[in-house]
């Protein structure tokens, strides 16, 4: 039975984990963190990770990032694998989890889902076939997200730069009368509104024709299922920097 320690457990996303994570059957929550209180789980809640004395073999952090140092201090104090799934790090955060790969395993993606990071070689590769197409990224979000553009949208973008040797400015909106689009850019728009879950399109726009290829998730559940594949992949894996892909691959 792997023992997990839910970082954001009173979350949307906790209570989501915590329903699949029940009928997992090979885990078992035994403690959380959160800053908010509730008294309906069945597992101690610690404001202060800690302060937390239950064994635990794996971290799934779905939490705010402004928690970020506490729940890394906690994991790498305890030589505990962390998922990191929480959206917002900044660059130093990013380093801090590089760095703390080498003591720890870490596993370390934008989104969680496993459609998503299969598309991520998808629109790489239509961007190398399709020379001089102007490319597109738009995302759609709940309105309660607090990051933008979305961690996905950068993945997608860094993904698809990274095919066309990083010749490519990225573009946050458009907004003006002088704001010709320049043969460089990849725009990234962001759209917050009710209860989307999260939506990702990338256009591929050529002469005469448009290419559209677009993720949908239609509730959150396909990104806890991707952190419990996650942790559980990475539960009894020597330190290292994890990723999606790892996983798919085996």
């Amino acid at each position: 039975m792997i023992k997990v320690l839910l970082s954001g457990c009173n979350g949307a996303m906790g209570d989501v984990l915590q329903e699949i994570i029940n009928n997992e059957g090979q885990m078992q929550v035994v403690a959380g963190f959160d800053r908010m209180k509730n008294e309906k789980a069945n597992f101690p809640v610690y404001i202060n990770p800690k302060d937390c004395t239950e064994k635990v073999d794996v971290i799934i952090d779905f939490s705010h990032y402004s928690a970020f140092e506490s729940i890394l201090d906690y994991a790498l104090t305890n030589k505990i694998p962390l998922v990191m799934a929480t959206t917002g790090l900044t660059e130093e955060n990013e380093a801090s989890l590089i760095a703390a790969s080498k003591t720890i395993p870490v596993f370390r993606t934008a989104n969680m889902s496993v459609g998503v990071n299969v598309l991520l070689g998808i629109v790489a590769e239509a961007a190398k076939q399709l020379e001089g197409f102007d490319i597109e990224i738009i995302e759609k979000h709940h309105n309660k997200k607090v990051d933008s553009p979305s961690g996905t949208a950068l993945m997608l973008a860094n993904e698809i730069n990274g095919a066309l040797d990083n010749s490519l400015e990225f573009t946050y909106g458009r907004e003006g009368k002088s704001t010709k689009r320049q043969s460089n850019e990849l725009g990234i728009h962001a759209i917050r509104g009710g209860t989307i879950a999260g939506d990702h399109t990338v256009i591929y726009a050529g002469e005469d024709e448009v290419i559209e290829i677009k993720h949908s998730a239609s509730s959150k559940k396909v990104f806890a299922k991707g952190a419990v594949r996650a942790a559980k992949y990475i539960a009894d894996k020597k330190i290292g920097l994890y990723n999606m892909r790892k996983v798919l691959e085996g």
